[in-house]
Order: C-alpha cells, then sequence, then structure tokens
C-alpha cells in the first residue's frame, strides 16, 4: 500500500462533530490540508485554531445536495464521511442521512478519484430491528457500490471529553436518585477512545488499510451497560439506585421522550440495545480492529476519570488525567 504525501488535500464531512474535531486535528498534525464540508461553515470556525494558518478551511455542504458534495471533494485527494445522526428531526433522517447521503458522497468521491473512508458504526446490520442500524448497513453497502476500494469503519461507542455517554449518564446522576437499566442492564459494549479512531482515520487517509474492508473499533475491554453505570458511579463517587427496566416498558417510555428537543431515549435506540455492540470473532480472526492498524487502543481508566471529575459531589479531582 502506498501512501500519499502528507500536504494533500482531504475533506472531511462532518468535521465539526464530536469524532469530526479529534479527526481534524489529528489530519492537520499530520501535515494534511483539510477541508472541511459541514451545513453551517458560519459555525466551524473552532477548527481552523486546530491547524497552521490556513491548513484548515470549511466550506458549505449538505448531503440531501449532490452538487454542493461534488463541490466539497472537487480536487480532494481524500474524502472522509463522519456524518451520521442518532435520531430524527425534520429533513434529518437516517434513511437520508445514511445511507442516501453516504452513496452520495461516495459517488462524488468515486468521480473526483479519491480515497473514500466512510465511518459507520457497530453494529450495522440490514436485518436489525433498529432502523438506525439497518441504514447504516444500507449506506455501507452504497458506498462499496460506488467506492469498491473504500474503507469503512465501525466504531463502538465513542468515549473522551465532551462525549454523549459518559457526560450525559454523569449528568443525570447528579440530579437523579436513579438511573434506568433497559433490558436490566445486560447489552455489552466495547466502548473506544475517540482518539484512537482519529488515529485510525489518519492511517486510512495515508493508504495504510486494505481498501474494501470493513474494520471494526472497540476499546481493550467488553463491559456491560450496568457495568458502565456503576463505572460512572464510582468515577463521580455517588450512589445511584439503578433500576432494571424491561425492554417493552422502555420502549413506551422512550415513546414519550422522544419528543424532547434531545432525546434522552428513542424508541428505535431501545431496539439497538437488544443486540451487544462489541467486536465480532470474525473481525478479530481476519485482523480488521485497531490492533490490526498498530493502534493499541486507551482503556477507560485512563481517560474518563479524567473529564467526569468536574461531575464528583466535592468537586476536586484526585484521579488520574490523560
Amino acid at each position: 500500500m502506498t501512501e500519499i504525501p502528507t500536504e494533500t488535500l482531504v475533506t472531511v464531512f462532518g468535521g465539526s462533530g464530536f469524532l469530526g474535531r479529534h479527526g481534524v486535528r489529528a489530519l492537520a498534525r499530520e501535515g494534511y490540508r483539510v477541508r472541511n464540508a459541514v451545513r453551517r461553515p458560519d459555525l466551524a470556525g473552532h477548527l481552523q485554531p486546530l491547524g497552521r494558518v490556513g491548513q484548515i478551511h470549511s466550506v458549505q455542504a449538505n448531503l440531501r445536495y449532490p452538487a454542493s458534495v461534488e463541490a466539497a471533494v472537487r480536487e480532494a485527494d481524500v474524502v472522509i464521511n463522519l456524518v451520521g445522526i442518532l435520531f430524527e428531526r425534520g429533513r434529518q433522517r437516517f434513511e437520508g442521512v445514511h445511507a442516501e447521503g453516504a452513496a452520495t458522497v461516495a459517488r462524488a468521491a468515486a468521480a473526483a478519484g479519491a480515497r473514500l473512508i466512510h465511518v459507520s458504526a457497530l453494529g450495522a446490520d440490514p436485518d436489525s430491528p433498529a432502523l438506525y442500524a439497518r441504514t447504516k448497513a444500507a449506506g455501507e453497502a452504497a458506498v462499496l457500490a460506488a467506492a469498491p476500494d473504500a474503507t469503512i469503519y465501525r466504531p463502538s461507542i465513542l468515549f473522551g471529553p465532551e462525549d454523549d455517554f459518559f457526560n450525559r449518564f454523569a449528568a443525570m446522576a447528579r440530579i437523579s436518585p436513579v438511573l434506568p437499566l433497559v433490558g436490566g442492564g445486560a447489552t455489552k459494549f466495547q466502548p473506544v477512545f475517540v482518539g484512537d479512531v482519529a488515529q485510525a482515520i489518519v492511517r486510512a487517509a495515508g493508504g495504510r488499510t486494505e481498501g474494501g474492508t470493513i474494520y471494526e473499533l472497540g476499546g481493550p475491554e467488553v463491559k456491560s451497560f450496568k457495568e458502565l453505570m456503576e463505572y460512572v458511579l464510582a468515577v463521580t463517587e455517588r450512589r445511584r439506585l439503578l433500576v432494571p427496566l424491561p425492554f417493552g416498558l422502555a420502549r413506551l417510555q422512550a415513546w414519550f421522550l422522544q419528543f424532547m428537543p434531545t432525546p434522552l431515549l428513542t424508541p428505535d435506540q431501545v431496539e439497538l440495545l437488544r443486540s451487544d455492540n462489541v467486536v465480532s470473532p470474525a473481525a478479530l480472526a481476519q485482523g480488521r480492529t485497531l490492533a490490526a492498524l498498530g493502534i493499541e487502543p486507551a482503556a477507560l481508566e485512563a481517560i474518563v476519570p479524567s473529564y467526569l471529575w468536574r461531575f464528583r459531589k466535592t468537586g476536586q479531582f484526585r484521579g488520574r488525567v490523560a
């Protein structure tokens, strides 16, 4: 596999998001020029200080409008699609973003002759009861149909400063006397550090992945949802009641919660929790993991306490800083 020069142009769709910010920073550190393609470039100014002057700039693009996508990938050597949504709102629908949007980016990248990196999600499955997972799988299929040499990453839940998992439950624990365990909390996860996924993106941008391959990215530990909630409580030094919530009741509650501006839970997310979110035995056996990319994944204990300290009762951090 041939490495591309680091002064080449990389177009990143979704660079202003959680993973995007880390990915853009990692690419900039390697010397890549980064074109950040977002719906609102005026809200992406926080990315420019992540690189040297002129190294990072933002352009307007919307996956619903192919012409804007084509313009964003023009003259790019590498195209990275990080766009995804956790719940549907207005015109932002799973099908339009995860499937049709992914296909639009893939076709544009192929037409431009650019290397394509597509970030999907662990659990993508055309037969899943969750629309989120089905559309993620449809997006992968569309990507490989348009760009057979694309690299696809499926990360488990991401952790790191400003993540939407540990921060959310730590905040809940601060105000609520109970934390619900959907389905009894038995669902297994393999949380992966956002910085490690960013490094995987850099490796793919440099041509150090096998084209047409789906990599599954997980951290070094597999933990149940209950164990993760216990860990959050231990780090934040809080005692809260962990209450098992049967799937049926959880789905009923989620039906009402889905109408919140930022839903705590949706019916589709309840369906996702019926399946484990871990790296498959096939990916391990075939070397389609972080380890195969030469990345040693960071453990929760090395990172999470460094940003959950603010949720502690005392407000004083006494743990390890990553």
